[in-house]
């Protein structure tokens, strides 16, 4: 799917969006880090029949994940949902499952594809890559990764069109999905921030080593279901 299209899973709706964003706020915060479908009705506006759906979906994907509360009082318990960021005690082993298959097809890839060279970012972050390029995939992007700059571009932005007041929140949710997706995979990279573009429909995310200092970059390839290679050469996605 070619970037400006229609974009799928977990950012895919706005409603679904809000949930995601309600959930990483309640995880930020000191007091408690889920919610109850009522919660996310009266903040969203959302029936509970629509709610149940996306959360089910979400669920489904790896990016939230369900607990059943402890009561200590008469009532049935409800269900409890927070967000999936790949932090310890709040890992999804859907996303788990996801990071480790993205691996072994980027492995499988790279093993097939003869001028393919070893990332100067080690295995860890090669993983991570690999990870990151299915899930924007998924969700119907065609990320052009910069292995040097650290830079995952995904201009044109597909939300360009949609309303200028809902970007903010967007690009938050979108960046901690990014975020989580190289927590579950486990490594060095981290998603650092939105670049400020000039146009709206400019979109790059500038990852950061932790273990390193950025280098920066001169060249980029596209990564695609046909050919995953960034800047080094190195295979990324599903084969």
């Amino acid at each position: 799917m070619a970037n400006g299209g229609p974009v799928c899973g977990p950012i895919s709706s706005y409603s679904r969006v809000q949930i995601l964003h309600l959930l990483f706020e309640a995880g930020s915060s000191r007091t408690r880090a889920d919610l109850s479908i009522t919660e996310l009705c009266e903040a969203t506006g959302l029936h509970p029949n629509t709610v149940r759906e996306h959360l089910q979906r979400l669920i489904e994907g790896g990016y939230v994940i369900p607990t059943i509360e402890h009561r200590t009082t008469r009532g049935r318990p409800r269900t409890l949902y927070s967000a999936a960021t790949g932090a310890p005690g709040a890992s999804s082993p859907v996303a788990r499952d996801k990071a480790k298959a993205a691996a072994r097809r980027g492995d499988l890839m790279r093993s097939m594809l003869p001028d393919a060279t070893a990332s100067g970012l080690g295995r860890e972050a090669t993983y991570q890559l690999d990870a990151l390029v299915e899930h924007l995939e998924e969700s119907g992007f065609e990320p052009v990764v910069d292995d040097q700059g650290l830079t995952v571009d995904l201009s044109p932005c597909p939300h360009a069109a949609g309303r200028s007041e809902d970007r903010p929140m967007l690009c938050r949710v979108h960046l901690e999905l990014m975020q989580g997706v190289l927590n579950e995979a486990g490594g060095p990279l981290e998603a650092e921030c939105v670049r400020d573009a000039v146009l709206s429909s400019d979109c790059t995310v500038q990852l950061r080593d932790t273990t390193a200092p950025l280098i920066e970059g001169k060249g980029r390839l596209r990564h695609s279901t046909r050919q995953r290679l960034h800047r080094t050469g190195v295979a990324h996605g599903m084969a």
